[in-house]
């Protein structure tokens, strides 16, 4: 309650016409101030008049005014700069260490404003609560939103490169063989990709990188699908002993469990097969990211991925599960889209920002502009309440919005949120 009255007041959702203190004395707010995330008052340098009299300095809000001498504000001198306090319930009056009483002001909102902002927070986690006046909106609003949203994400995904970029030293090789693997999980494995790339560092690889049985033994190894599988297949035999040798020549210790998820999931995403890919893409030494920096076309992303599975992989789905009939492509058409929002131009965008290419930057924008929309859940949610998504720099500006404030419900840090509640104040005065 005291978060939601600190952002009517930042954002001056009030009706006018109520502002004034318990005492009857007219308030005018000429600037809130700006907000304060750590200790002392709520808001600093605020400006305002109070009974016609100007006041510059700090105001402090509650849910109660009794609140402040509960938290003992009043002998705190940090404190004695609040020139206003404003309160949802005025349960008596307030003084600074000095004695002296500080003015305050009951907060009112529009009658259903509250509610409103209840129904936003506490819907169904799989609901979207604002679907009823998404498609009221202005169009020029919500698009505004959504590309500041698609550059969020594609920083923080340039960011977690960045921290690669210095714990490997400035190996780029390195950062986007891990870039890689995360990708591969698809979302849900990608936690488990991640740890498993950096336990076989992309060196150990290296040195083994013209035999596919040692780089499969050392990624499935360490992966943990070798330890409880039955040997039903000489080529299984194989990866344990090769696998048994090599960890102990790189003293390779175990992750321990990597907790990969399969249940509820087609054979054809479990990860297996893409730990095959993954090998495959170090056979012969691991180059992707000096391909991935001469790239300046959408259309020639595919060549990077155009891999085809040989052997055991090509006809099983998991150990001792074999395929109904051989299919030897690694990544359908989709995949090799999602690795290239994922992987590729995450990478490029990184590498210029890194270099100072902006070239190389427009070049990674241009290509979320050119690629499909990504077909997922959130998409769809998103589709059926009336935003049109055409193409992946949406999809992925729709991805950020659902993860990063619908499901936590951080429906005050929301543009789309923040118009409606504003509409409410409004449509009230």
């Amino acid at each position: 309650m005291e978060r939601l009255m600190q952002y009517i007041w930042q954002h001056r959702l009030w009706p006018v016409a109520d502002m004034a203190t318990v005492d009857g004395e007219r308030v005018s707010v000429i600037d809130p101030g700006r907000m304060n995330t750590d200790s002392g008052p709520d808001f600093f340098n605020a400006k305002l008049t109070i009974g016609g009299q100007m006041w510059a300095g700090d105001v402090e809000i509650h849910v109660r005014a009794s609140d402040w001498y509960r938290h003992n504000h009043q002998g705190d001198k940090a404190y004695d700069s609040v020139v206003l306090h404003v309160v949802g319930k005025d349960d008596g009056r307030v003084t600074r260490s000095d004695g002296r009483v500080i003015p305050q002001l009951r907060m009112n909102c529009a009658p259903d404003f509250h509610e409103h902002y209840r129904v936003l927070v506490a819907g169904a986690a799989t609901d979207l609560p604002c679907h009823g006046e998404i498609a009221s909106l202005d169009p020029i609003h919500i698009h505004s939103w959504l590309d500041s949203l698609a550059y969020e994400r594609l920083y923080n995904k340039t960011g977690r490169i960045e921290k690669y970029l210095e714990h490997f030293s400035g190996d780029w090789e390195s950062v986007c063989y891990v870039t890689l693997a995360r990708a591969l999980g698809f979302g849900t494995n990608s936690e488990p990709f991640e740890r498993l790339a950096l336990s076989v560092p992309l060196k150990v690889l290296g040195k083994h990188s013209d035999s596919q049985l040692s780089l499969e033994s050392l990624l499935f190894g360490q992966a943990g699908f070798l330890d409880n599988v039955a040997e039903s297949d000489p080529y299984i035999t194989l990866l344990k002993r090769e696998y048994a040798f090599l960890s102990h020549k790189f003293s390779l210790p175990k992750p321990g469990r990597l907790g990969w998820k399969m249940a509820r999931m087609r054979p054809a995403n479990f990860p297996h097969r893409r730990i095959a890919f993954l090998a495959l893409m170090a056979f012969g030494g691991f180059r992707l990211m000096s391909r991935i920096c001469e790239l300046r076309k959408v259309e020639d992303v595919a060549r990077l991925f155009n891999a085809e599975l040989i052997g055991y992989w090509s006809t099983h789905y998991t150990f001792n599960s074999p395929l109904d009939t051989p299919q030897a492509v690694a990544l359908g058409r989709n995949a090799v889209d999602v690795l290239t929002i994922n992987t590729v131009i995450p990478l490029l965008h990184a590498y210029g920002t890194a270099t100072g290419d902006n070239s190389m930057c427009d070049t990674a924008i241009g290509m979320l502009h050119r690629l499909r929309p990504e077909s997922n859940s959130v998409v769809t949610l998103f589709a059926r309440h009336g935003l049109k998504c055409d193409d992946a720099f949406t999809s992925q500006a729709l991805i950020q919005l659902r993860r990063e404030y619908c499901e936590p419900r951080k429906c005050l840090y929301c543009r789309i949120g923040h118009k409606m509640l504003s509409k409410r104040v409004k449509s009230s005065r």
